[in-house]
């Protein structure tokens, strides 16, 4: 699967950071991580710090598919707004989401600092109404934010001039967010886990998976047959393909990245991250370096040939986009791309068993806007269910929400 068109940034930046091995003998583990993208990553280093033993497979390169595409913003603001999922799901269940999403971030702040030189950084979010008429929307999504002891702030019309320097009804101003290299923080992880002993193997193409009660039987491509207790698909978008029925729509999102840009001309852009309320949305943050990187105009190509010719008009219009709130900024884009994602109907994740597959196959669909927060809360579930644990998520994030 083609997940991604023109110059991901991180990639460029980084390179292939490390060599890992293809499998090309039979082993045995206690579980097998099919996906060696940011997803695989956060859960191999829980299952490991655990005493569990772990083998990764991925098909391409590691971080290669939709990790090296991800615009990487850290929120625990959920795509679907809280007050939709109240209204869903209850009450009680939607904040839990949320402060889930929102206990994720430090840990990924303390795991990025374990790991060193990932550009990681915290980060306000303004969330801002693109419209009029989703003033109300946004008022009362931040009344039950604020009910809920969630750090926000309701800025009006002038108080967005003042402060940010551009028109808008409202925002929500959340002190709560962050920035990463996604590509790099993987690497970075799976070097590390390479290091404590875990098999981490590359270009390595699962083919076929066979579950019974006792076990989990994973076969590659070249024959190589990996045993374990347990199994888990981490392969992003792809993990579909282990699955007869959608649980998710595959969509395409745009994103450039301008060059350094200097600090007093970035202004606010240094440490805001900025989103608004239309869908698709544009979105907004900086980089350690001191770049813009812009991204949204999300659409529902999912053939890479039609995603690949729409990159360079795609980057024009969020330009464009851009300039109409910031006309001062110097917008300069340095590489372009896109990258698939997938959405599912609610805006939450899917972790745990599929009844198609039984109970010790895990799938880990991150889905959404804020995957990385979702893997971090996925990687604690998903080691919970191994080791026979309750854990409170498991209803919502699992398959038969």
């Amino acid at each position: 699967m083609d997940l991604k068109s023109g110059y991901p940034y991180w990639a460029v930046k980084n390179g292939l950071m490390h060599a890992f091995p293809k499998l090309e003998a039979d082993t045995r583990c206690d579980v097998v991580v099919i996906g060696g993208g940011i997803t695989g990553a956060l859960i191999a280093h829980e299952l490991v710090t655990a005493g569990h033993e772990a083998v990764v497979l991925e098909q391409r390169d590691i971080g290669w598919g939709s990790t090296a595409a991800s615009t990487a913003l850290l929120q625990y603001e959920i795509d679907t707004h809280l007050t939709d999922l109240a209204e869903r799901f209850g009450e009680a269940p939607a904040v839990l989401a949320y402060n889930a999403c929102a206990e994720a971030i430090p840990m990924i702040q303390t795991l990025a600092r374990d790991v060193r030189d990932v550009d990681f950084a915290r980060m306000q979010s303004l969330y801002y109404a693109s419209r009029r008429r989703h003033r109300r929307a946004l008022e009362a999504e931040f009344a039950l934010r604020q009910r809920h002891g969630f750090d926000v702030e309701l800025l009006g019309r002038d108080a967005m001039r003042e402060r940010f320097g551009f028109d808008a009804p409202c925002a929500i101003l959340s002190g709560l967010g962050g920035r990463i290299d996604p590509y790099r923080f993987t690497y970075r992880l799976f070097a590390r886990l390479q290091k404590q002993g875990a098999a981490i193997h590359d270009r390595t193409q699962a083919d076929s998976i066979t579950a019974n009660n006792r076990g989990v039987t994973v076969r590659t491509k070249t024959g190589a047959v990996v045993r374990a207790d347990h199994l888990v698909v981490a392969a992003g978008y792809a993990s579909q393909r282990w699955l007869s029925e959608s649980v998710a729509r595959n969509r395409s999102s745009y994103a450039f990245i301008t060059d350094p840009i200097d600090e007093a001309e970035l202004g606010v852009l240094a440490d805001t991250m900025i989103w608004e309320s239309a869908r698709p949305y544009l979105y907004l943050r900086s980089t350690g370096d001191g770049r813009l990187l812009v991204g949204g105009e999300d659409d529902a190509v999912d053939i890479p040939a039609r995603r690949d010719k729409r990159v360079d008009k795609k980057a024009r219009r969020l330009i464009r986009q851009v300039r109409r709130l910031f006309p001062e900024l110097p917008l300069q884009p340095a590489y372009s791309w896109a990258g698939t994602f997938a959405e599912t109907e609610d805006g939450l994740p899917y972790f745990g068993p599929h009844p198609e597959h039984g109970k010790r196959v895990h799938f880990a669909m991150a889905y959404g806007g804020n995957g990385i927060t979702y893997s971090m809360i996925g990687a604690g579930l998903i080691r919970a269910l191994i080791e026979g644990k309750a854990h409170p998520l498991s209803g919502l994030f699992g398959f038969g929400r």
